[in-house]
This record gives structure tokens, C-alpha cells and sequence, in this order.
């Protein structure tokens, strides 16, 4: 039974993490001991599960069982009968008789977890905090996960979010969703947020699995959910996001192997492609490029390229290049740059590319991101300087934590490895 109670623990953690947090906070109205009493929960289930066997409906028992536990917290911090009291009024004794805990309430945002990315977006939080508090919150990512996502050490990462709890908690930020006439002014957030949990599915930051597909199918659901909530005026970046993630999504089963390797655009069995998202994406491209592209808009354009093209030679490079540059300059960024300068290797050959590379690693702003020195380390190795791609590739080794990828990463190093003597 162990086997099948940690295996149906990690997929509760996987898919839920986030509507349970959502569900916690709406009950206790505070951040921390939501997450606090969630964490605990699971290791309960950890613990009784093997024993007692698997519940009927296993999220429905975690929130019940950190319910609990928020309640022992209440008891120990301050006086019972007052406190307990407080917080019948606002639900937090309330039995839910629903399995699913479905707490719906009337509210403009039709879903739980997007209600609580939007919630979390607060303005009176720095951009970068906001986003990276949600993705903790609501996306169930771990520091280190996020830390990636912004090209900063784990511990300013851990700092960061320490002190956006920290400000929500002086500063007596309600936990409030805001009205529809205030979703704009977080809109932008908003789908970042949705953007980075996509990202994290499309390559996890760590593990086994290159893709973890529950990750990017949530990610797309909750776009598909925002497009809905905005006017006609506010669809563009929207569009354009759901547009990209789905053609992102639609090469899945083409980005990995029979053994779980990892496999190069360029060398993809395109008939793997999932055609039907690819049809459904093209033409909310057009209508996102339409209406004043923005950065999502751009991306997806660039995305377009790769799934318009049946072969990997028939990719019309020049024009990706053209929609990086426009990329660069709306949303200027190291990343932007890195890409950029892969997509004129392939336009002019590796020895351009090579020297926007080298370029961009001056700044230093680039030296702890693995795919760095595996771009550099590919087009060395086109190039034919073996022992300068090896470098590079070692560095890259050095850097990156997902299993797949080191795979990979540890054969191309094999390739072009000098010789012991």
C-alpha cells in the first residue's frame, strides 16, 4: 500500500497544491498559516495514508485535516472562546458538506485559484513580488523553481517572498478579490503568473520529467478563464498568451523520447504535433498581432513560425529574428537577447550568433542560467572548437537540475570531449 499512498500524495500535491492553498486562505484569511497548515496536512497524509489506506476524495481530506489544524494554531495563539468565535462568523468552523469544497459565491472570477492569482496581484506590492508570492501561493512552485523563473540566487528569492508576506501582513492588505473595474490594473501580473506555471510544466526546473503536463494544462485552462473576464479592449495580451501556450503545448509528445530524453526542436518527429491546437492557435495569433502586438503577441508569433513550418529546413528564420527584434524592444531582457541570438545563428550561421552571445555573457547577468552555456556550447561545437564547447558544456552541466536535460547535456559533452591521453 506505501507505494500507491506516496504515489497518490505526490498527485494530490501536483494538481491541488493550489485551490487548496485557495480554499485555506479563504477560511483563515491569512497567507502564512494557509501555507503553513497545508504543508502539515500532507505530511499527515504521508504518515496515515499508508495505513489507513487512500480517502474517497483526498484533497477534500487534506482541507479538512489543515481545517484542523488551523484550529489547534487558533487554540494555542490566544484566548479559545473568543477567537473560535471570530472565526465561526467567518466560516473558518463551517462544515463543508461538498467533497470538492467547492466555494463558489457568486463572485465575478468563476474559479478559485485564478480568484486568488488575482487577489494576490495586489498594486500595493512591487510587480516582482507579486508574482513571485502567487507562484508560491497558488502554483505550489518551490523557491528554487521561482528563483529560476527570475535569474536570481534561491536566497533573494526566499528574502523576496519573506518580505511581500511581510508587507501584506503590516500593511493589513485585505485578502479581497478585487471588482471587475480593477482586474486591468493586474491583468498584466496576472498572466506573467499564469505564463511562469506554464513554464515550469514545459521544462521543470528539477526532476525526472522534462514536461509535467498538469502544470501546462492548468496553465492554459486559467488563460482560457481570463480571456472571458475581459472586454474586447483588454483581449489582446490575453489571446496572445493562451495562443502561445498552446502552441507551445502542441509539440509535447515530440519534445521527449521513448526512454524520457530530451530532443531538439530541429530534430522533432513533427507528425507527433497536436495539429487540432495548433489549428485552434494560428488564428488567435492573427487577432493578438491585430490589436497592437505586445510581448505575449510577439512570443506567439515567434511560436507560429516553428509550427507553420512541416520541416525543420522550411523555418523562415529572417522573419523570427524580425519578431525578436521587435521583442527586444518592447520587453527588453537578457533572456530576449539570449533567444535572439540563437535565432541569428540559424538565420546567418553560428558564428553570428556566437558573437551576440559572448556579448550578452559580458554583463554576467546570464552566468547561472544552464542554457546559457549550452547555447554558447552548441555553436562552439558547430563550429568546430571542440575544447571551447566542452567548457561551456561542463558549465552547463554544473548548472542545470532537471534529469532530462543533464542526459542530454552529458552527451553532448561526450561528443565533443578531447581524448584522454
Amino acid at each position: 500500500m506505501l507505494p500507491e499512498a506516496n504515489a497518490a500524495v505526490d498527485a494530490v500535491y501536483r494538481s491541488d497544491w493550489g485551490r487548496i492553498v485557495a480554499t485555506l486562505i479563504r477560511l483563515v484569511g491569512d497567507f502564512d498559516m494557509a501555507e503553513d497548515v497545508a504543508q502539515e496536512a500532507f505530511a499527515a497524509a504521508v504518515d496515515q495514508w499508508p495505513a489507513s489506506g487512500v480517502p474517497e476524495f483526498p484533497r477534500a481530506w487534506i482541507i479538512q485535516t489543515a481545517r484542523h489544524k488551523a484550529i489547534d494554531r487558533i487554540r494555542r495563539r490566544i484566548n479559545f472562546e473568543e477567537k473560535v468565535q471570530s472565526y465561526a462568523d467567518s466560516g473558518l468552523l463551517r462544515t463543508v458538506e461538498e467533497p470538492d469544497y467547492d466555494i463558489s459565491d457568486g463572485s465575478e472570477i468563476p474559479d478559485d485559484r485564478l480568484r486568488l492569482i488575482f487577489t494576490c496581484c495586489h498594486p500595493a506590492l512591487a510587480p516582482e513580488a507579486q508574482v513571485a508570492l502567487t507562484l508560491r501561493m497558488l502554483g505550489g512552485l518551490e523557491t528554487d523553481e521561482i528563483a529560476r523563473a527570475f535569474l536570481v540566487p534561491v536566497p533573494t528569492m526566499a528574502q523576496r517572498l519573506v518580505r511581500a508576506k511581510r508587507k501584506i501582513r503590516d500593511a493589513r492588505i485585505p485578502y479581497t478579490e478585487p471588482d471587475k473595474a480593477d482586474m486591468p490594473a493586474r491583468l498584466d501580473a496576472v498572466l506573467t503568473v499564469i505564463y511562469l506555471i506554464f513554464n515550469e510544466g514545459y521544462a521543470a526546473t528539477r526532476g525526472e520529467p522534462l514536461v509535467r503536463a498538469e502544470l501546462c494544462a492548468e496553465a492554459i485552462r486559467l488563460a482560457g478563464l481570463v480571456r472571458t473576464l475581459m472586454t474586447p479592449q483588454q483581449l489582446g495580451e490575453a489571446t496572445a498568451l493562451l495562443a502561445l501556450m498552446l502552441l507551445h503545448d502542441s509539440r509535447r509528445n515530440a519534445r521527449q523520447d521513448a526512454a524520457g530524453d530530451l530532443v531538439l526542436l530541429e530534430d522533432q518527429d513533427r507528425s507527433l504535433w497536436n495539429q487540432a491546437q495548433i489549428a485552434e492557435a494560428l488564428p488567435l495569433v492573427v487577432e493578438a498581432l491585430s490589436d497592437g502586438p505586445g510581448p505575449f503577441a510577439l512570443q506567439a508569433a515567434i511560436a507560429a513560425q516553428h509550427c507553420r513550418a512541416a520541416r525543420a529546413e522550411n523555418t523562415d528564420w529572417p522573419q523570427i529574428v524580425r519578431f525578436y527584434d521587435l521583442l527586444e524592444r518592447a520587453q527588453p531582457s537578457p533572456i530576449v537577447s539570449l533567444n535572439r541570438a540563437v535565432a541569428v545563428a540559424m538565420a546567418e550561421g553560428p558564428a553570428a550568433g556566437l558573437a551576440l552571445i559572448n556579448a550578452i555573457g559580458a554583463s554576467g547577468d546570464l552566468e547561472s542560467f544552464h542554457l546559457f552555456h549550452a547555447a554558447r556550447a552548441d555553436l562552439l561545437r558547430r563550429l568546430g572548437s571542440s575544447a571551447e564547447a566542452a567548457m561551456s558544456y561542463s558549465r552547463a552541466l554544473a548548472l542545470v537540475t532537471n534529469d532530462s536535460e543533464r542526459r542530454f547535456l552529458g552527451r553532448r559533452l561526450a561528443e565533443v570531449q578531447p581524448p584522454l591521453t
